[in-house]
C-alpha cells in the first residue's frame, strides 16, 4: 500500500524529529514510509473510538443497512459498533505476539496504569513505555493497512460503500429449435372484430 503525504500530514506531530511533521521518512530502500508519529496516532483515533463504542449506552447502538453491488444480496443489515469492537479485539490479537497482548489486555482494554501494569508484569517504567510505543505503531499500521475493510478511517468503515463486486451474471442455456410436430394447428385464419364494436 502507497502512503501519500496528504493523509500523513494531519496526523504527524509538527515537532517530531523523524519526520519534522511531513508524516513521511526516507526508508533503508528509498521509499517513503510512515512515520512512527502517524501510525501512533491512527491507533489513538481508532482507540478513542473503542472507548466511544465501549462506553455508551447499549439503547445508543443502532442497526445499520448497508447497500451492496450484487443483484443476489442488495443489502445487509448490521450492528456497526459492536462489529467494530470485535474488529478492534481480534485484530490486536491476531498480530501482537503474546507478551504484547497482555500488556495490550492489561493497559488499554482493562484500563491498568503502568504502575499496576509494571508489577503484573515483572518490568520497569522504560520498558513499559517502549512496548506501548511499539504496539501502537505495529496495530497502527495494521489498522490502516488492513484489506478488505481496514478500520481506519473511520469513515470507511463505519459509512462507506460495501466492496462486495457485482454478482456473475447466471449463464443462460442456448435456445433449442421449436419441434413443429408439437405446435397446436389453428382451425382457421384469425377474425377481428369489426371497428366501433366491444366483444
Amino acid at each position: 500500500m502507497e502512503w501519500t503525504r496528504s493523509e500523513t500530514l494531519a496526523l504527524a506531530m509538527h515537532h517530531c524529529a523523524q519526520c519534522h511533521g511531513s508524516g513521511l521518512r526516507l526508508a533503508r530502500k528509498g521509499l517513503l514510509t510512515p512515520c512512527n508519529c502517524v501510525l501512533r496516532s491512527i491507533f489513538r483515533i481508532c482507540f478513542s473510538r473503542f472507548e466511544k463504542c465501549v462506553t455508551q449506552e447499549r439503547h445508543l447502538s443502532r442497526i445499520s443497512q448497508e447497500p451492496h453491488s450484487g443483484r443476489n444480496r442488495p443489502t445487509t443489515w448490521g450492528r456497526k459498533d459492536e462489529e467494530y469492537i470485535a474488529d478492534f479485539c481480534l485484530v490486536a490479537k491476531r498480530h501482537l505476539t503474546e507478551a504484547e497482548h497482555s500488556l495490550f489486555r492489561y493497559h488499554f482494554l482493562l484500563g491498568a496504569d503502568w504502575k499496576l501494569c509494571s508489577r503484573k508484569l515483572g518490568v520497569d517504567r522504560g520498558t513499559f513505555f517502549h512496548a506501548v510505543y511499539r504496539i501502537e505503531q505495529k496495530l497502527g499500521r495494521v489498522f490502516r493497512e488492513l484489506q478488505p475493510y481496514p478500520l481506519f478511517p473511520l469513515d470507511d468503515y463505519f459509512h462507506g460503500p460495501s466492496r462486495i463486486g457485482p454478482q456473475p451474471a447466471p449463464t443462460l442455456k442456448p435456445a433449442r429449435p421449436a419441434d413443429l410436430s408439437v405446435m397446436p394447428l389453428w382451425a382457421g385464419p384469425l377474425r377481428f372484430p369489426p371497428v366501433g364494436r366491444t366483444a
